[in-house]
């Protein structure tokens, strides 16, 4: 159990929607939230980027900001630059760290930098002809998996199996950002540990009846299990939050964050994507771990807060 011990009646405003492919995720989210702090006696106001100018917030009337934002300028650092400029406490990553975290070929770049273990990979274009795409994934061995560069919820996620069903994958994935990321299909386990801080929660497996994670195993389907019990000697299960912590520290991460990993055939960790600002709607997996750790979602929530503001002090 996580202790929390922020001051009660706090003047809270949550950005929730916005203009990315995952505003229903962000509306959700920000649905629970805000009721979550309500249900702990904070005033809440719910805002909306894509309907309100936050420059035109008088802030001063507010404590903090907390972020239910979920891909495009509520998660890659724009807001958030935003919100420092205007000397406003915020719940999450910092500008810089969102940046690095949601570009996804960024972040793989600073995992092969300090030896976090993840996949090769080749970023391609939109606008790359089939032949400069089938050319530049020649050297990654089939299956692949082809995934937006900078999106979330698994959006526009593939797995292609032959070369057609590659250049179909990135039409999928371009249409939701024109940089497209190819790696290796990881035969394995998959799993995701959300971290406090520095502290992981508990991990929980996802099996998915199709093998792919991706925006309809994730939100739509019924058959999709989340398991607490996986089976795996504790080394292993340490391993993996080990290098999940690794993930989020050389991304500078800060607040609630969560990391998707998989465990291959050969018991190897790979670290898939950092999440600096995961779903809090009734399906999303950092709630549900932090519920199996003993807080339910107001606890969460006020830890997201104190932890704000407690940043907040240091930066003055």
């Amino acid at each position: 159990m996580v202790h929390v011990s922020v001051q009660s009646g706090l003047r809270v405003v949550v950005l929730a929607g916005g203009e990315s492919p995952e505003r229903p995720v962000s509306l959700a989210s920000g649905e629970q939230v805000a009721a979550a702090l309500r249900q702990a006696g904070h005033r809440v106001l719910v805002c909306d980027p894509a309907e309100t100018n936050i420059e035109a917030v008088t802030w001063s009337e507010f404590d903090a900001c907390f972020l239910a934002l979920h891909g495009g300028a509520g998660e890659d650092g724009h807001i958030q630059d935003q919100l420092a400029r205007l000397g406003v406490p915020f719940t999450g990553s910092s500008a810089s760290a969102s940046r690095l975290a949601m570009c996804k070929s960024a972040s793989k770049e600073r995992f092969f930098q300090v030896g976090v273990p993840t996949q090769p990979y080749v970023l391609v274009h939109q606008s790359d002809s089939p032949g400069d795409i089938a050319a530049k994934a020649a050297g990654l061995r089939l299956p692949l998996i082809v995934k937006p560069d900078s999106q979330g919820s698994s959006l526009g996620l593939g797995l292609a199996r032959t070369g057609a069903e590659l250049q179909a994958a990135v039409q999928h994935a371009a249409a939701v950002d024109p940089f497209v990321l190819i790696e290796p299909y990881i035969v394995g386990r998959e799993f995701t540990v959300a971290v406090l801080g520095r502290q992981p929660l508990p991990m929980l497996e996802v099996v998915t009846p199709g093998g792919l994670f991706d925006y309809e195993a994730k939100y739509e389907s019924a058959m999709t299990e989340y398991r607490f019990a996986t089976g795996l000697l504790p080394d292993v299960v340490a391993e993996i939050e080990q290098t999940a912590v690794a993930a989020v520290d050389v991304l500078g991460t800060r607040g609630l964050v969560r990391v998707d990993l998989m465990l291959d055939r050969m018991a190897r960790v790979w670290v898939l994507e950092v999440n600096t600002i995961p779903g809090m709607t009734p399906h999303s997996l950092a709630p549900k771990a932090a519920a199996r750790a003993g807080m339910d979602l107001t606890a969460l929530c006020e830890w997201m807060l104190e932890d704000c503001l407690a940043a907040s002090e240091v930066l003055r």
